[in-house]
């Protein structure tokens, strides 16, 4: 991670994009728990490692090359099943609850980054259903969009972000997620 930024400052300097596309849903074979009764807190550490605290040290290194006087922005790929407010069926408590954590990290370091870069938006972003190897068992009946199609909408949508919305949770289609 420490190479990447490096290799990236001496290259570019600044960065006005950042996009963090980091995530596992499934890992060395375990995959989200239906019931507290199958939690495994190896598992549960796993996923914060990947999605959590990866995407914390993806801050952490590359905040420093956002630009102090203009716009940037830092997207990260999130869940919308990493909200609280919106979890009407439990289940994946691992995978929710490092993706919360994940989007708490985002909040947080939002926060942080608008007192030397004002201008710089951060937010955590859910990209839909998307047909890759990561939705293929989870997908059910929902529609899944093409990568192309949800990258594309993720760039709009965090293009479209005012600075006052740093920090925030948002969905491929520009609708904000509760908490």
């Amino acid at each position: 991670m420490i190479t990447a930024a490096t290799r990236a400052s001496e290259e570019a300097g600044e960065a006005d994009l950042v996009f963090n596309a980091t995530g596992a849903l499934v890992i060395d074979g375990a995959s989200p728990e239906k019931t507290i009764r199958t939690l495994d807190p190896e598992v549960m550490a796993r996923q914060f490692r990947v999605n959590a605290i990866g995407p914390a040290l993806v801050i952490k290194h590359f905040a420093p090359l956002l630009p102090k006087n203009r716009r940037s922005l830092f997207g990260t790929l999130s869940a919308r099943v990493g909200s609280i407010g919106d979890n009407g069926l439990g289940g994946w408590i691992s995978y929710r609850a490092a993706k919360a954590a994940q989007n708490q990290i985002v909040k947080t370091a939002a926060i942080e980054i608008a007192r030397s870069r004002p201008q710089a938006v951060l937010a955590a972003l859910h990209p839909g259903t998307v047909a890759t190897r990561l939705s293929v068992d989870f997908a059910g009946k929902r529609e899944r969009l093409t990568p192309g199609q949800s990258a594309t909408m993720l760039l709009e949508v965090l293009d479209s972000l005012a600075s006052k919305q740093s920090g925030g949770f948002f969905a491929y289609d520009g609708s904000e997620i509760e908490w």
